[in-house]
C-alpha cells in the first residue's frame, strides 16, 4: 500500500494538497450545526424571542450552505483528477501495447485482456485517484469533530460513540483481506476468460468454449464468497448501528433522570450517531475499494507499464 500511495503522490501530489485542505475544512465544520441543533432544541419555550430564534435558525441554515459549497468543490476537483488519472493509465497502456523498442509483458497479453484492462480496471483505479487522499481525511475529520463535539457535552455519550465505532472496524480488518483474495482470482480468471474469447479461431473452437464456460462458473463461485462476506459485514454494521440508537436513547435518559444532561444533548447525540454512520460506512467503503483497486493496480503494474508512457495527470 505503501507503494501504491507513493505512486499517487508522485503522479498528483499538488492537486492532492488542494484537495486535503478543502477535506479538513469540510470536517471542521460537521460538528457546527449539532451546537446549533442542540442550543435551538434546549431554548424552545415560552420564553424564548423571535429574534433570538430566527437569528439561531440563520446561522444553521448558514453552516450547512458554506459545508456544502465546500464539499461541491471538493467532490469536483476529485473527480477531475480522477478523470485525468484515468485519461492517463489508458494512454500508457495503449503505447506501452505498441511499444516496439522495448520488451513489455504487457505487449504479450491478448487483445481481450488488454480491453478489459483500459475500459473497467483503468477506470477503477483512475476513480480512486481522485479521492485517495481527500476520502479518509474528510470521513475521519468528520468522525473526529462529531465525537469530540459530543464527549465534550457528555463524556459518557462520546464513550459510547467511540465503543460502537471500534467493533465495526475491527469487523472489517478481519473480512476484508478474505474479499480481497476473492477480488484478486476473480480479476485474474475474467481476464484469461476475456483473452480466450478474442483469440479463439476455428481449429480450437471447442477447446476454448469449454475454457470460456469453465472460466465463468469459476468467477460465479468467487463472486458468490464475495457476496457472502460483503453482506456479513453489512449485517453486522447494521446490528451495530441499531444497538448504538438504543443506547443513546437509554444512556442518555437515565442521564437526564439524574440532571447530568438535557434533552438538546441527547438529540444532538442522535444527530451526531447519524453523522457517524454516514462518514464511517464510507471510510469502510473506502477501505474496501482501496483493497480492490490495489489488486488491480498491482495487476496493471506488473504488465511492465513505465511512467514515461503517458502525461502526468492534471486536474
Amino acid at each position: 500500500m505503501i507503494r501504491f500511495y507513493a505512486r499517487i503522490l508522485r503522479a498528483t501530489g499538488k492537486v492532492q494538497i488542494l484537495l486535503v485542505a478543502l477535506s479538513l475544512v469540510v470536517a471542521a465544520l460537521a460538528a457546527v450545526p449539532l451546537q446549533f441543533q442542540k442550543d435551538i432544541i434546549n431554548s424552545l419555550g415560552p420564553d424564548l424571542e423571535v429574534n433570538t430564534l430566527i437569528w439561531m435558525c440563520g446561522g444553521y441554515l448558514a453552516v450547512i450552505v458554506v459545508t456544502n459549497i465546500f464539499k461541491f468543490i471538493l467532490n469536483y476537483r476529485s473527480n477531475l483528477l480522477g478523470e485525468a488519472t484515468i485519461r492517463r493509465i489508458r494512454s500508457a497502456v495503449y503505447e506501452a501495447r505498441h511499444d516496439t523498442s522495448q520488451d513489455l509483458a504487457i505487449q504479450k497479453q491478448s487483445t481481450g485482456t488488454i480491453a478489459t484492462i483500459i475500459s473497467a480496471e483503468a477506470e477503477e483505479v483512475g476513480r480512486f485517484v481522485g479521492q485517495a487522499l481527500a476520502n479518509p481525511v474528510v470521513q475521519l475529520g468528520t468522525l473526529v469533530s462529531v465525537v469530540s463535539f459530543v464527549a465534550a457535552t457528555q463524556p459518557y455519550l462520546g464513550g459510547f460513540l467511540v465503543a460502537i465505532v471500534v467493533p465495526q472496524a475491527l469487523i472489517v480488518l478481519l473480512l476484508q483481506e478474505r474479499v480481497n483474495r476473492r477480488v484478486k482470482e476473480r480479476t485474474i480468471v475474467l481476464r484469461h476468460a476475456t483473452g480466450t474469447l478474442s483469440e479463439e479461431n476455428l481449429a480450437e473452437v471447442k477447446a476454448a468454449q469449454q475454457a470460456v464456460l469453465d472460466d465463468f462458473d469459476e468467477i460465479y463461485e468467487t463472486r458468490r464468497g464475495i457476496f457472502r462476506l460483503k453482506l456479513s459485514m453489512k449485517f453486522m454494521m447494521n446490528i451495530l448501528s441499531g444497538i448504538g440508537l438504543v443506547g443513546i436513547l437509554m444512556i442518555g435518559g437515565f442521564l437526564m433522570m439524574g440532571g447530568r444532561a438535557d434533552i438538546g444533548t441527547v438529540v444532538a447525540s442522535i444527530s451526531a450517531l447519524e453523522k457517524i454512520n454516514g462518514p464511517w460506512r464510507l471510510l469502510l467503503n473506502f477501505y474496501k475499494e482501496l483493497s480492490s483497486v490495489r489488486v488491480k493496480f498491482d495487476l496493471i503494474v506488473g504488465e511492465g507499464l513505465t511512467a514515461r508512457n503517458a502525461k502526468p495527470a492534471k486536474a
